[in-house]
Order: C-alpha cells, then structure tokens, then sequence
C-alpha cells in the first residue's frame, strides 16, 4: 500500500516537473538573450540621441564627434561602430570600444539616410548567464522533486500505518481477539472504520457470551433428560424378557454416546482447535461411526463399507471427525443410493502427508445446479434444512482440513484432515492429490 502510494505521488511530481520544468527552462534561456538585447537598445537609443544632437541643420557633423557621452554607454568588452554624416564624408565611421569581439551578440540602430549604430558584446557573457540560468532552474526543479518525495512519504506513511493497523485489528478479531482500541488517526474514513470493528467486536463478544451461556443451559437440561432416560432404561434391563434388556442395553449405550457427544461440543465451544487436537487413527474413529450407521443401512437394504489402513493418523479433534463423517454418512444415505463407501488414504502435497476422507456412493449424484451451492447454509436439493453439509465443512475447517465435493455423479465428498507431523515419499502414480 504504501509503496504504491509513494510510486503514484513521485511519478505525479515527476510528470508535473517535466510539464512545468522543460517550458521554464526554455523559457528563461531565451529570456537572458531578449534582456541583453533590449539593453544594447536602449544604449543605442541614447547615443543615437547624443549623435543627433551634434548635427547641424543641414544633417551634418562639424568639427569631429564628441564621444565622451557615447563611450560611457559602451558595454565592457563590447564595441560600438558609428557610422555618421560629415561635409567631407558623407559616412564616416567610427569605432568605440574593444578592437574585437568574439563571438558576438550584435545589434543595430538606424540614424537617418546617412547614419547608424552597431553594437557588438561578447557572446559567452550571455550564454554562460544563461546556463546559470538554467542551472538555477533545474536546481528548483530537483528541489521541487525532493520536497515532493518528502511529502509522497509522510502521506503514504500516515495512510498505509493506520490501513495496517486496522487490517491487524480485523485479524485479531478474526482469531477471536474481541478487545477495543481507542486509538483513532485523524482521517474521518480510517476513523469510522475503527469505530466499526470496536462496535462490531463489542457485538461479537456479547453474541459469544450469551450463545456460550445458551449452550451450558442447554447441555444441562439435556443431560438431565439423559439421566431421566437412562434411569428409565436401567429399570427396562431388570426386564425378564431376554429380548427387552437387549434393547434397553442397546439404548443405553445410544444414551451415553450421545452425552459424551454432548460434554464435548460444549468443551469444544469453549476452547480452541489448537488446545483439542490430538493423534489419532483415523480409521479407529470412524469404525465408531460406521458402527452406527451400519443398521439404518441395512435397514434400507444398502451396505456401508470401510476401507483404509488403520495406521494412518492425524492430528485432529476427534469429536469432529467423528461429527463431520456422521454427517456424510447420514447425506449419503438420505440423498444417495448403493453401497456407501468411506474410504480412507494418504495423500501429498509439496512433501507433506496429509490423511484423505473419502465418503461415496452409487446414487444419482448433486445436480450442477446444486453443486456450486452444495455447502451453503439452508441450501438442500432434497427438502431437508440445508444445514448438515455446512455443519460438516465447518468441523472440518476448524481442525485445519477442508471438506469438497470432488465428484458430482455419483457424488464424492472427500475430507483433507490437518496435515500429517510425518513426511513421506510422494505417491505412486495414479494417486490423487488433494485440489
């Protein structure tokens, strides 16, 4: 910012100068040459009027020219012919000054029919009076230039620092950072933007605190329910009947998924990723899921498979992962058809293992319409909420990763979890690498 800023200012002042100094230049150097001749002018006029005055009535010089007032007008170095009407010559000359001139800047006056003037001075004297001319003239250019510059950066400075701070203050309400700053710098556009992020962290802030304060009420009441059901559920399991304490056992372990679930989205909303993550198997993880999923599958008459090498790992927040593919897995089953396949490899990029959650299906696929829009909030082809799939890529995004649909028909959505801590050879041929 600043240095564009700086650029545009001085190719300004530098364009301007060429504009403005060029002319001037030019200007002053013919300026020197025009002052030196109206001198000699205004020199030869007088003498011219000193010469007439010595005539006699019959236009003519008696007695010899008297050129004490002539010679006074005489430039130093310079020379002056008069040519003048006598009884004996009607022309006579005569030369006042230096024998010669080099080089010289002539001028002439007429005196009537018979009589003139001709000054000569030394050309040099004018040209080096012109080049200090010019000098001095570019001099006040380069100044013009210098002092242009000077102001170039203390306005790209005390534009560019306040944009910085301002972008800084944006990153650090960005990474949760929710504190205001009272500093303000004294242009009204800056200002009102910092008047705006200390509003909107002021908002923000308050949001977190009521929707943390809203998930701790609403985690307890559901953990009194679950209590509730699970004591229900302990009295089923005293049941005589084989096939009911099945159930209820069965129903029981739903009941303590679900609120471990539910202390670690709460955990979850109240720390960061960083201080969550942890190695794990990937594959380990998601058996859970699959496990799960497994007979609503059947029930539908489908199957659900798991492939992957139970080795791969990576540094991840479990209860994420674990959300995030139950979240592909259920879209998988609402909107797909056939087998679904989770599917679980490595991958590199630039060096870096990175651990690829690949989630499939044989059905008609996302639509192209569809497609572009599939992640966004309230935006289903199916008529449901539109709230899964965003869900699942927020999770995802959380943990460093990113969610994508890599094929539309039949859909593929594949989860690119955190990068690995290991390095590995790059792949064999064939092996797709995370887009």
């Amino acid at each position: 910012m600043r240095n564009r800023i700086l650029n545009a200012v001085l190719a300004t002042m530098l364009l301007v100068a060429l504009l403005l100094g060029l002319p001037l230049a030019y200007t002053a150097y013919l300026f020197v040459e025009d002052t030196a001749r109206r001198d000699m002018q205004e020199r030869l006029g007088r003498m011219s009027e000193e010469i007439i005055a010595q005539e006699g009535s019959d236009g003519l010089v008696v007695g010899g020219l008297d050129t004490s007032t002539v010679r006074l007008l005489v430039p130093d170095d310079g020379r002056v012919v008069v040519v003048y009407p006598t009884p004996e010559n009607e022309a006579a000359r005569l030369d006042i000054g230096a024998g010669v001139v080099m080089d010289p800047l002539v001028e002439s006056l007429s005196m009537g029919t018979s009589g003139s003037l001709r000054m000569e001075i030394p050309g040099e004297r004018v040209r080096t009076l012109q080049h200090q001319v010019l000098g001095g003239v570019t001099l006040l250019v380069l100044l013009s230039v210098v002092v242009g510059a000077l102001v170039a950066v203390a306005t790209a400075r005390r534009l560019s620092d306040p944009l910085r701070e301002v972008a800084g203050r944006a990153a650090r309400l960005a990474r949760g950072d929710f504190r205001t700053v009272p500093q303000r710098y004294g242009i009204v556009e800056l200002d009102r933007v910092s008047d705006v992020l200390d509003s909107a962290a002021e908002e923000i802030a308050g949001r977190l605190q009521r929707e943390h304060a809203l998930v701790g009420d609403v985690s307890h009441q559901l953990r009194s329910r679950m209590t509730a059901i699970r004591l229900r559920l302990d009295e089923l399991s005293a049941h005589r009947d084989p096939a009911v304490v099945e159930e209820a056992d069965a129903a029981m372990a739903q009941v303590d998924r679900l609120t471990t679930a539910i202390d670690d989205l709460v955990r979850q909303s109240r720390a960061s990723g960083a201080e969550l993550r942890t190695e794990v198997s990937v594959v380990g993880e998601l058996a859970g899921v699959i496990a799960d999923w497994r007979g609503r599958y059947h029930d539908e008459s489908r199957d659900l498979v798991l492939r992957g090498d139970p080795s791969l790992r990576s540094s991840v927040t479990a209860p994420r992962l674990r959300e995030a593919a139950a979240v592909l897995v259920d879209n998988a089953l609402v909107h797909g058809g056939g087998t679904c396949t989770v599917s679980v490899r490595r991958v590199t990029t630039r060096g870096d293992a990175t651990v690829c959650v690949e989630v499939a299906d044989e059905g008609e696929g996302v639509s192209d319409e569809l497609a572009p829009h599939v992640f966004d909030r309230g935006v289903s082809g199916g008529g449901s909420t539109g709230v899964g799939l965003a869900l699942a890529r927020a999770l995802t995004e959380a943990d460093g990763g990113r969610l994508e649909l890599q094929r539309r028909r039949p859909a593929l959505f594949a989860m690119f979890l955190g990068t690995a801590r290991e390095r590995v050879a790059v792949l064999p041929d064939g092996v797709r690498e995370p887009r």
